[in-house]
């Protein structure tokens, strides 16, 4: 039977049972068995893993193991390029697009209110949800763990925090997104990008107040809504301020 050292790093240990948390443990492996099936088989989804290196060498998911290989096992790199290093997925996304879940509704809120592409439908299936992200090139947010291990699925991100507000901090920290921000450009409803309009132009189906108090809106061209920036927008302000900050 084969048996290679394993350990693996930061918050990869969450996946792991607690004794085998921030120290190395030797597992068994079947035949052949890849880095990517044994990575999973122990309880972490590869779209979390950045970074596999076995006897010091960075190698590939597809990497066959042999009795005795030292498996050291990364998540993404907040803090250093190691794009030279990069062997398990070919290229990072150019453009940071997602689809999430059904059970992250308020995320997904959340992120197009950042002025991120999020599609998200509370009904979606597993394979259907898997096929967007791969069709078009999105990254998957899930809680489900079984959902990342879909071997076409490149990029996905497990989300820990269980709060809305805290899934959305999660989210920016991790892939590095403070700088890719543009709040309220971004229907928070349907996902289409906002256009600024003119205040004549949205007048009668205003509230009397904001007639008065009001004088920038923008609309969505999909489902019509007009926004402008009244105590809501200062909630919703406050709440992003919060998810950028240093």
């Amino acid at each position: 039977m084969t048996t290679a050292i394993f350990r693996f790093y930061e918050e990869l240990n969450d996946f792991l049972p607690l004794e085998r948390r921030g120290r190395e443990f030797g597992a068994p492996c079947a035949r052949a068995a890849t880095a990517k099936h044994m990575i999973e088989a122990l309880g972490v989804p590869h779209t979390e893993v950045e970074l596999v290196l076995v006897n010091g060498e960075s190698v590939g998911f597809g990497h066959l193991l042999q009795d005795g290989d030292r498996v050291a096992v990364y998540p993404r790199f907040e803090s250093f390029d190691i794009t030279p290093l990069l062997r398990v997925r070919a290229e990072p996304l150019r453009e940071v697009r997602f689809v999430a879940d059904s059970h992250l509704g308020g995320l997904a809120r959340l992120l197009r209110m950042a002025g991120f592409d999020t599609l998200y439908r509370n009904n979606y299936g597993d394979r259907e949800i898997a096929a967007i992200a791969i069709d078009e090139a999105r990254i998957l947010l899930t809680r489900d763990r079984d959902l990342l291990k879909y071997r076409e699925i490149d990029h996905g991100c497990y989300i820990h925090a269980q709060k809305p507000a805290l899934q959305l901090r999660e989210v920016i920290e991790r892939l590095d997104l403070k700088r890719s921000v543009h709040p309220f450009t971004r229907c928070m409803e349907c996902n289409a990008p906002l256009h600024g309009i003119d205040k004549q132009q949205v007048f009668e189906r205003l509230p009397p107040s904001v007639r008065v108090l009001q004088n920038r809106f923008s609309t969505c061209e999909v489902c019509g809504r007009v926004f402008w920036e009244g105590s809501h927008w200062r909630r919703m302000r406050a709440l992003m301020d919060e998810a950028i900050r240093d």
